[in-house]
C-alpha cells in the first residue's frame, strides 16, 4: 500500500533500454543494476517524474540499439516527461548504478556515471542524489510522484563462485515426457 492511502503500489520494471514515466502516488518505479545506470528525473511541480535504464555511455556507430545508449535515453526520458507536463526549468534527478561488476576488465560502469553527470550538467538538471561506482549491483525503487527514491545493494559478482560443470547423464532406453 501507498503511505497515506489504500490504493495498492503499481510496479512498473524499467529493463535495460527502456524508461518509464508516471504521475500517480502508487506507480513505484524500479530496477536492477550493475555496471548499467538509471536516471531518476522529475517536475516537482507537476508530479511527474519517470527512470531510464541505459547500458553503455555512447553509441557505437551502425549500432541499431540506439535505447540502450545514454544520450537516446536521457532524451527519450525527459521528451517523454515534457509531453506528460513537466517543464525542463524545473527537472531535478537523482541516478544510480555504474558498478565495476568484473574486475579487471574495463570499467563501463564508471564512464555510464560520469556520462549521466556530465549529461545532466549540460542539460541544467540539478543532480540532487547519486549512488554510482562500486562493486555491488543495486536494486532501485523510485516513487515518481514524491521524487522518494530506496537502494538495496545487492552481492557482489565477484563473489560468486562459478558453478562445478555438469556431467551429462548416460543415455538410456527408457524415455520419459513431460
Amino acid at each position: 500500500m501507498t503511505a497515506g492511502t489504500s490504493q495498492p503500489e503499481r510496479l512498473i520494471h524499467v529493463i535495460q533500454g527502456d524508461y518509464a514515466v508516471a504521475r500517480d502516488d502508487s506507480s513505484v518505479l524500479t530496477a536492477i543494476l550493475g555496471s548499467c545506470v538509471a536516471a531518476c528525473i522529475r517536475d516537482p511541480v507537476a508530479g511527474v517524474g519517470g527512470m531510464n535504464h541505459f547500458l553503455l555511455p555512447e553509441s557505437r556507430s551502425g549500432s541499431s540499439d540506439q535505447v540502450l545508449y545514454g544520450a537516446q535515453s536521457m532524451e527519450l526520458l525527459i521528451n517523454a516527461l515534457l509531453k506528460a507536463g513537466a517543464r525542463k526549468e524545473r527537472l531535478e534527478a537523482k541516478i544510480f548504478g555504474g558498478a565495476r561488476m568484473i574486475a579487471g576488465l574495463s570499467d563501463i560502469g564508471q564512464s555510464n556515471g560520469e556520462f549521466a553527470r556530465g549529461f545532466l550538467r549540460d542539460e541544467g538538471i540539478p543532480c540532487l542524489a547519486e549512488s554510482i561506482g562500486g562493486t555491488k549491483a543495486r536494486r532501485i525503487r523510485y516513487w515518481p510522484a514524491s521524487g522518494r527514491a530506496k537502494q538495496m545493494l545487492l552481492g557482489s559478482v565477484q563473489a560468486i563462485a562459478p558453478a562445478p560443470p555438469v556431467k551429462a547423464p548416460k543415455p538410456a532406453n527408457d524415455v520419459e515426457l513431460f
